[in-house]
């Protein structure tokens, strides 16, 4: 019999005070299971283990080591690449580790491993409290928060990682850890950014932010004025205030509400907003200069609304199934002869969900030293991802064509290494570049915490020898 025939069967007869549930291949709830926010993997896990406690994520972490099995650890599932998952292994699901416990007094917030964004973002601004994250609220906070943690509050109030204060964490051996400033630091500084090498965090505890709201929403211009757009951008951002965020991009204006029907599938370059605030005149003011400098643009919808709506924005024109191919760099200074590379590939978008983010990581991100996290690259002033998606799996090799030579023509004009959480598997020499001069200190920090290597389906840290 294969793996896959009797891996379910030991797992509920070996681990019988597992209060989750054990899910194998012949189980009616198998492919709902498997099943990832990227169509582009369709892996088949021998066990998928929904956890309900990190004594469930333990017992799960021993059984796989037991039984040889590779283990992958699942969030939100998220991850572009398909780490998520495996063929022939172990899947830790930790959705249903999802609690949201907020201390308004302390301003903290104690979030489960498998939490999405989106209810962390509906319970703390609740207490006009927010701690910065992505820009898509089904994301996994575990992911997203041990890669580092870029998006539209950046420029304010940093990374997730700068956010973090605590973290309990389920190790190779299956004993549970506390990782802290005081507690395992070494630890507590690997998980801020290293990704998930170390263990498998079960809670976060992160600071939150006193927020009473954003000024928020898209400016596009026609995406034939990509070059003039971006060169404005580029000339502009740096100098704003932090409390503006904004990424630059190509894309095309969604087919639905609330956009206007004549510039539906448009392509279009342009700016996605993230005013830190609920003051629309301070907002339209730090806008100003960028906007007095371009033309008319086509669409200006910058407003007031919770923190929770921009950050749900673009669930709807990303749900969970389509395909993703993406490809990234860190990016120091974008010089013309790199705007004209942006405009070129930037008006050949393969389908309509297709596009390029440009995210500035200025302001507070660069207030945290280069080593005082793995996050290596605080002199960075933007982060680029390249992202071919679509529906349909027949258009893979377009969306992935694309990608790949748009990041392949700028990698000349890049600082070198890119975002962990934006990268697909591209072997071990992009992981180093990525971390840069603290790759050999992680490397220590996994020869202690896994030092087999046991958790080595992510952008892996090799355990240093």
């Amino acid at each position: 019999m294969s793996t896959t025939d009797t891996t379910a069967g030991a797992a509920r007869a070996e681990l019988g005070s597992f209060a989750g549930t054990l899910v194998g291949p012949d189980d009616a709830q198998y492919d709902e299971a498997r099943a990832l926010y990227n169509g582009m993997f369709d892996k088949r896990p021998a066990l998928i283990a929904r956890c309900a406690s990190a004594d469930d994520v333990s017992a799960a972490v021993k059984f796989a080591r037991a039984h040889g099995l590779p283990i992958a650890v699942r969030g939100g599932g998220h991850h572009g690449a398909g780490l998520g998952s495996v063929d022939d292994g172990l899947v830790i699901d930790l959705a249903a580790l999802d609690s949201v416990e907020v201390d308004p007094g302390a301003r903290t917030v104690r979030v489960g491993g498998g939490a999405t964004w989106g209810k962390v973002d509906a319970a703390t601004g609740e207490h006009g409290l927010v701690t910065p994250s992505g820009i898509i609220s089904t994301t996994g906070v575990g992911g997203l928060t041990l890669g580092g943690g870029l998006g539209h509050l950046t420029r304010g109030f940093g990374l997730a990682i700068d956010n973090l204060l605590e973290a309990d964490v389920v190790l190779a051996s299956g004993e549970q850890v506390h990782a802290s400033a005081d507690e395992n630091p070494d630890l507590y500084w690997a998980l801020r950014g290293g990704g998930g090498n170390f263990g498998v965090v079960t809670a976060f505890t992160f600071r939150l932010q006193e927020l009473d709201g954003v000024v928020a929403g898209p400016t596009f211009w026609p995406v034939e004025s990509g070059a003039e757009v971006l060169r404005a951008y580029r000339d502009f951002i740096p100098n704003a205030p932090r409390e503006l965020g904004g990424f630059f991009l190509f894309g095309s204006v969604p087919p639905g509400d609330p956009f206007p029907e004549e510039l539906h599938l448009r392509q279009v370059c342009g700016v996605v907003w993230c005013y830190a605030g609920s003051d629309e005149d301070a907002a339209a003011a730090a806008m100003k200069p960028f906007l007095d400098a371009l033309p008319e643009p086509l669409l200006h919808g910058p407003q007031a609304m919770p923190h929770a709506a921009i950050q749900g924005a673009f669930d709807g024109v990303y749900p969970a199934g389509d395909q993703w191919y993406w490809r990234a760099d860190f990016v120091n200074e974008i010089p013309d002869e790199a705007i004209e590379i942006h405009a070129k590939y930037g008006a050949e978008m393969p389908t309509w969900k297709s596009t390029m983010h440009l995210y500035p990581i200025d302001g507070a991100a660069h207030d945290v030293g280069p080593a005082d996290t793995p996050w290596a690259y605080r002199h960075a002033q933007y982060g680029a991802v390249f992202a071919g998606v679509d529906p349909d799996p027949a258009n893979i090799d377009a969306i992935r064509r694309w990608a790949v030579d748009y990041q392949e023509a700028l990698h000349p004009y890049s600082a070198g290494g890119a975002y962990v959480n934006m990268m697909m598997d591209e072997g071990q020499e992009r992981v180093r570049a990525s971390y840069g001069d603290n790759y050999d200190r992680l490397a220590e920090v996994k020869a202690k915490y896994d030092p087999e290597n046991t958790f080595r389906l992510n952008q892996n840290i090799q355990p240093k020898a």
